[in-house]
This record gives structure tokens, C-alpha cells and sequence, in this order.
């Protein structure tokens, strides 16, 4: 990271001692945000990581995981269905977004974005589906044209908000984020998509609450909401990456609100850019105190910032997260979450080995295939696009675990036998595996930086 920001932790900003946040978790006692720090810096009262000390960490947090959750990986069948690219919020981590303009039908600039169309969703879920996915992800770009459903287009084309666009005005119209959910979910999938960010520009122009929202989209088949958007979830951290992103209160307040209309969540944290450990610690704070109201999100994904081609890195050299750091991020988030089962670890962002790694430093869950992924990809992620049933079983084997199949929310797991290997839990999954098997790859790495 850069010490262009001045966000650095400074010696003694924790009341705590590591040996005494240590014993705490030893003891299965609710960590503090001091704690946190202290295990997250493996100590204030020393420079750098302590690998000494942050063993200890690792070890405690995948004792932790094996009590909680015992020796299952877990992975769900699934596909990315992002919608757009189209998006002018102006986020400096991200590089999946393309300037709305672009997409005007009078626009001559060239750009690789795209934009789907309902009956181009309703063919992706059906396709996958077909090939046994289980279930249809979904994290877009704010498109200016994109309204919740008809009758919130009609409201939005009778005012003069600047952050709305009629649809004819662009090559391909977006259609409504009803008629989307509505086109996934004929197939059969679970439809996990709308982020709180999502949901924001969902409502904007109308009394619609977040509730409103998301149960109109519930109506129409959403199944349950990723918990991206979250980045940092202190402001002053946000006001220098998102600054016109919704806010912390506001992606509780969403999230609180999908949790009311039924829908399970997850949540996210992605670190490694200008926040201090402090601010990590504060993130996961509030995700269990989200957790303790609400007792809907299913798991907590920590997503190491992927640099390359972003305009962080570009302009400010910020250049992500050391090994130690993914390692603590993992670990501490198991510790500190005791009212969340479920620790994700991430290939795409952390690569297949790396990958493994966060296995035994807390994490229980593999992520899922995939089929498809472009937001990592298009910030220089370099670790690919889908893993196969046969990748799964080979990999998690290989650390002397036992690999799952399971549900989007957790509530189907079945150990997947073979071979062949594929996926049974999907509407029309028969064992059959998704994909040609590519040739499998385990020397990817994310190594220390």
C-alpha cells in the first residue's frame, strides 16, 4: 500500500496487547476492535508481521474453523451474469465500468463494455441451468436507464434527475432490474444479484424504501443479495475510493432490509488499498453487528483488492495486500465473526495455491466454478475465469479435506462422488460435468508481495 494517504496505524492506536487478544480468542471470548488489531498487525508493539505471531493466529483460526464447520470445503455450480459495465459512480478501484456515455446510440467512441438485454439473461440462466448450475450471480454497473421496473421508469422519465437516462437513448436499452430477476429466475436458479448499491439506484427519485425494493424484487424471484459494495465500511475511507458510492449507513441499511423482506445475504470486505488495519477491524465490527440484527448473512468474503489496472494503482502506485495481510485478513475474520459459519476464500483473487492456503488459515468455502467472470479480470486479475467439479475435488483432496457441493445458502450439501464429477444440486444437474475438464492447473499463485 501507499503512504500517500494518511490513514497509517500508528504504534499504540490499540488499548489491547496481542498476547492478551490472543488469550481472548483462546478462551472463545467476543473479540473487541482492539483485539482485532492487535491480531490483525500480529501486535502494535512491533513493525511489520511477526511470522512468529501470526502463526499463532492461523493456527487459532483454523482450529476455530474446524470447530465451527469441521473438515467440508464447500463450493456452489454457478455462473456470473453481470448486466452492465455501463456506470459513471467513479470508483478509483474498479475497472469494470465504462463511461454511460459511451453506450449512447450517438456516441462514436469505441470501448469493449457491454450491456444485456432481459431476454439475453433469460438465455444465460437457461443455459446454465441446462449445463447443472445451481446458481445465477449477478453485480453490475449502475447503467443510467436501469429502473427498478416499469412503473419506477415511468416516474424517473417524468423528472429531471441527472442520473437517469431514458433507455432509447442507447443502442442496447437495459430493460428494468424486475425484468432481469424475472428472466434468471424462469430457469430455475437461484438468482443471487442486487447488490445494496444496486438496490440504491433501484429506488432513487421515488419514497421507495430499501424494503420496497428489495421485496418487489423478491416478488419477481430474487433469491437472496451479495453483500459487495460493502469495500471499507468506514466513510473516510470510502470518501477517498467511492466517494459517490453509497455510504456505510446506507449498505446496512439496505442489507438490514433485504434481511426484512426475506433474503438471505452475504457480506464482503476488500482490503488492501489505502485503509489501515484499524479500519479492517471497524468493517468487521459492523458486519456483526449487521449479523446480530439480522442473522441473514450466510458468509463473509474477504476479496483481496486486485491492483493492475486500476486507477489506484495507475495514479497512486497503490499496489494491494502482502501474503501476511491475506493470511490475517482470513484468520481474524473467523475469529472476530463468531456469528458467521462461513469464511469464503477466493481463487479468483487469490489465485489456486494461495487459494488453498486460506483453507487452513480459517476459511471453509471454495467459492464456486464460475463458468464465466469479468470485474477481477478487467482490474488485471490473472487467475481465470471457471473451475471445474474435477479442479475442486483434486484441490481440496489435496489438503486432506472433504469436498462439498452445496446450496447458495448453505442449506443443501451433498460430497460430490465420482468420477466423472459434476454438480447434482442445480434444477436440472444429473452428475454430468459442466464443462469440457480444462487442463487442470494448480501452480497458479498469488505469492508474497
Amino acid at each position: 500500500m501507499t503512504g500517500e494517504f494518511d490513514f497509517n496505524l500508528q504504534p499504540g492506536d490499540s488499548r489491547s496487547s496481542f498476547d492478551d487478544a490472543v488469550a481472548r480468542a483462546e478462551d472463545g471470548d467476543r473479540l473487541e476492535v482492539d483485539d482485532a488489531v492487535e491480531l490483525l498487525t500480529t501486535g502494535t508493539d512491533v513493525e511489520g508481521v511477526d511470522v512468529d505471531r501470526k502463526e499463532r493466529v492461523l493456527d487459532l483460526a483454523d482450529r476455530r474453523r474446524r470447530e465451527v464447520v469441521g473438515d467440508e470445503v464447500t463450493f456452489v455450480a454457478n455462473v456470473n451474469n453481470n448486466l452492465t459495465t455501463a456506470c459513471d459512480v467513479g470508483c478509483s478501484f474498479c475497472n469494470f465500468k465504462d463511461a454511460a456515455e459511451r453506450f449512447r446510440s450517438d456516441s462514436n467512441v469505441d470501448h469493449d463494455g457491454f450491456t444485456k438485454t432481459p431476454e439475453d439473461s433469460r438465455s444465460i440462466a437457461a443455459d446454465a441451468v441446462e449445463r447443472g448450475v445451481y446458481e445465477v450471480c449477478s453485480v453490475s454497473g449502475l447503467h443510467p436507464a436501469l429502473a427498478l421496473d416499469h412503473e419506477h421508469q415511468d416516474v424517473l422519465e417524468g423528472s429531471d434527475r441527472a442520473d437517469y437516462t431514458p433507455a432509447d437513448r442507447f443502442t442496447t436499452p437495459p430493460g428494468t432490474y424486475v425484468e432481469h430477476v424475472e428472466a434468471m429466475s424462469e430457469s430455475g436458479a437461484h438468482v443471487h444479484a442486487v447488490t445494496p448499491e444496486e438496490a440504491m439506484h433501484a429506488g432513487r427519485g421515488t419514497d421507495q424504501t430499501y424494503v420496497d425494493v428489495y421485496r418487489r424484487l423478491a416478488d419477481a424471484g430474487l433469491d437472496s443479495v451479495p453483500g459487495t459494495a460493502a469495500e471499507i465500511l468506514v466513510d473516510e475511507v470510502r470518501d477517498v475510493i467511492c466517494p459517490n458510492k453509497i455510504d456505510t449507513d446506507g449498505w446496512l441499511a439496505a442489507m438490514e432490509a433485504a434481511a426484512d423482506a426475506g433474503l438471505d445475504t452475504t457480506a464482503t470486505i476488500m482490503y488492501g488499498h489505502v485503509e489501515n488495519q484499524r479500519h479492517r477491524a471497524l468493517h468487521l465490527e459492523r458486519i456483526r453487528r449487521l449479523q446480530d440484527r439480522t442473522s441473514a448473512v450466510t458468509e463473509f468474503v474477504p476479496l483481496s483488492f486486485v491492483h493492475p489496472d486500476t486507477p489506484l494503482h495507475r495514479n497512486h502506485d497503490v499496489t494491494g495486500a502482502s501474503r501476511h495481510e491475506d493470511e490475517l485478513m482470513i484468520a481474524v475474520s473467523r475469529l472476530y465473526l463468531d456469528n458467521v459459519d462461513h469464511v469464503q476464500s477466493s481463487w479468483v483473487k487469490y489465485g489456486d495455491r494461495l487459494g488453498l492456503r486460506m483453507l487452513e488459515c480459517g476459511a471453509d468455502d471454495l467459492m464456486g466454478t464460475l463458468l464465466s467472470e469479468e470485474i477481477t479480470k478487467r482490474a488485471g486479475g490473472g487467475h481465470g475465469e471457471f473451475r471445474s467439479f474435477e479442479w475442486y475435488v483434486e484441490a481440496i483432496e489435496s489438503i486432506d479435506r472433504v469436498a462439498v457441493e452445496r446450496s447458495t445458502d448453505y442449506r443443501q450439501r451433498r460430497e460430490v462422488e465420482g468420477p466423472p464429477y459434476g454438480p447434482r444440486l442445480g434444477p436440472e444437474a444429473d452428475g454430468t460435468p459442466l464443462l469440457e475438464e480444462p487442463e487442470i492447473e494448480m501452480n497458479r499463485t498469488s505469492g508474497p508481495r
